[in-house]
């Protein structure tokens, strides 16, 4: 799988082990910032990863900031991102197996090397179950693009994309 990391300053200490251990599970890897802990600002490196995996380049995206929360909260300004914030293995498992996730963040004040690679771990080991579940990242989908569509009109009792 083709995966694209970035972070901020405060991000930049823990990224290298999650480069090293998602190559070490077999994972192509492509770093996109920063390079150095001169500060900087994490919507940047939050849309540069996001658009990565938007434009079909990378197949998800991991992004790490002091809490995950600023630097997710970027990613998904970006049109077709469900990026999700995690400080616990069970959450980024249930987040592609229900929600579709293609971004996983998390932040480095949170969680340590080893509860990090866990998460990543569970969250990449997950598959979208479809499903039930596909209805609902339709919803959102349709939220996102300012459609006034009824969810009821999403739900429809003899599309088997949904049972």
């Amino acid at each position: 799988m083709k995966i694209a990391i970035g972070s901020d300053h405060v991000g930049l200490e823990l990224k290298p082990d999650i480069i090293d251990y998602l190559k070490e599970l077999g994972h192509e890897v492509s770093d996109f910032g920063p390079y150095s802990n001169e500060r900087t600002d994490y919507p940047i490196y939050g849309k540069k990863v996001a658009k990565e995996v938007v434009d079909g380049n990378f197949d998800l995206g991991i992004l790490i900031c002091g809490t995950g929360v600023g630097i997710s909260i970027s990613a998904n300004k970006v049109k077709g991102i469900r990026a999700v914030v995690c400080s616990e293995p069970y959450s980024a498992k249930l987040s592609r197996e229900h929600n579709n996730t293609n971004i996983l963040a998390f932040g480095s004040r949170v969680v340590g090397v080893e509860l990090a690679k866990m998460i990543v771990k569970e969250w990449l080991e997950a598959k979208f179950e479809g499903g039930r579940h596909l209805r609902r990242v339709d919803e959102v989908e349709a939220i996102e693009a300012n459609d006034d569509i009824e969810f009821e009109n999403i739900r429809t009792s003899d599309d088997e994309r949904y049972l």
